[in-house]
């Protein structure tokens, strides 16, 4: 949109370039006044967003909650994020895409968080800002912290674990396909790297999900399964981590797995095909197959999170699918 579209009490904003808190708490009464976000304010909330450079800090509490209000509440079904509405939003919290403004990602999240659920491919644009700013060492993310390329910083592992904890919610959702990739790459990208030892925790954990529920294991809420471990505090570097977690620190993760009955696999079946039918969201099988093929995939040697990943899971599951079993032989 441009200026001359928005309302003359909106377009003197764009023109000072300024809002105030005053001018927020009058916006605030006249977008919830009748308790709808209608989409004409929410195109206006996006365009003052982009074009007034200095706003009041209480700018940003309202521009998410509104605009999270139009995502998650105004359409049907209610609570649910369809594809359309997540390509709309990603359409416009993005350039060339990256999310560009701290207020921007922090709606993506928001929208992540407060939904019963959304399309697997929002929270796979929203991780993919977290490897964008691990590549390149800018963007929102670092939240006035010194982003450094080519690696995982404590920064981004925070919003790496806090994007993948709203994804969840409180249900017992597995790691995606989509996710892992992700995971993956950043791993990858960031192997001869010094990361900070909290991104070995997560990415053997969130891995680790992964497998097990394609092995046909009740996972836990994300919350549980992805927790960082206080153990991690008196760790120095990245091998101590990893030596840590194989001698101790991950033993008790698999507590809160259960291998589930043959009823249970079909009800968690139903109940994944009844929301991808909500949101529009394809349908991905063979889980087992895609991790075999992922691991090792660049052909070189394993690094040190992908082993510590495959020993976890030989030592500690039982009754992994067969297609991993023969990946870890393989390995072992």
């Amino acid at each position: 949109m441009n200026d001359a579209e928005l309302p003359p009490e909106l377009a003197a904003f764009v023109e000072s370039g300024t809002i105030t808190s005053e001018d927020v708490l009058t916006m605030r009464g006249e977008v919830f006044k009748d308790g709808v976000v209608s989409a004409a304010e929410a195109e206006n909330l996006f365009h003052l967003n982009q074009k007034c450079v200095a706003k009041d800090t209480a700018w940003n509490d309202f521009f998410v909650e509104a605009l999270t209000d139009y995502v998650v509440k105004q359409a049907e079904p209610e609570g649910y994020v369809t594809i359309e509405n997540a390509d709309w939003l990603i359409e416009h919290i993005s350039r060339d895409g990256k999310v560009e403004t701290a207020s921007e990602l922090e709606l993506l999240v928001n929208v992540l968080d407060k939904s019963r659920w959304s399309p697997v491919r929002l929270v796979g644009f929203a991780l993919e800002q977290v490897k964008q700013a691990v590549v390149d060492g800018n963007g929102p993310i670092g939240n006035g912290q010194n982003l450094k390329a080519g690696m995982v910083g404590e920064a981004e592992v925070d919003l790496l674990r806090r994007i993948l904890y709203a994804f969840g919610g409180d249900a017992t959702i597995a790691i995606s396909r989509e996710e892992a990739e992700i995971l993956f790459d950043i791993n990858d990208a960031t192997k001869d790297s010094k990361n900070h030892p909290s991104w070995s925790d997560l990415f053997v954990k969130a891995i680790a999900n992964h497998v097990l529920a394609g092995s046909g294991y009740q996972v836990p809420s994300r919350q549980e399964a992805l927790r960082r471990g206080e153990w991690l505090d008196s760790r120095e570097s990245v091998m101590d981590i990893l030596s840590s977690m194989m001698s101790g620190g991950l033993k008790g993760i698999l507590d809160a797995y259960r291998k589930p009955e043959n009823e249970d696999v079909e009800l968690m079946r139903l109940e994944k095909q009844r929301l991808d039918i909500l949101t529009g969201e394809k349908i991905t099988t063979d889980e087992a197959l895609w991790l075999t093929d992922r691991i090792g995939r660049d052909g070189a040697e394993l690094d040190d999170n992908e082993t510590a990943l495959i020993k976890f899971l030989k030592e500690e599951s039982p009754d992994i699918d067969p297609a991993f079993k023969t990946l870890l032989d393989k390995v072992a």
